[in-house]
């Protein structure tokens, strides 16, 4: 535990920081479990409405830093591949 005062409180910043993107980060990963359980079940309108706000989440959270931009590329691309499998 730091002595100084300011290094206290970055520490205290830190770990509310911390929680907030560990909460997004959460939060990023239940949404793409649901947009993988729409393309599962094999309903083309959800799976089209899950994928809209899926590429949403991910592209805020590259614009975050929560992921990187590759990262959020990647996974845009895997869902766009899995989205257009399901037959209309």
């Amino acid at each position: 535990m730091p002595n100084i005062k300011s290094a206290k409180k970055r520490v205290l910043v830190t770990q509310a920081k911390a929680m907030k993107n560990k909460a997004a980060r959460s939060a990023l990963k239940t949404q793409l479990k649901k947009f993988e359980a729409a393309v599962i079940e094999g309903n083309r309108s959800e799976a089209d409405k899950e994928y809209k706000v899926t590429v949403k989440a991910v592209d805020q959270a590259s614009a975050r830093g929560l992921i990187h931009k590759n990262n959020a590329a990647h996974k845009k691309s895997s869902m766009t591949l899995k989205l257009n499998k399901i037959a209309q």
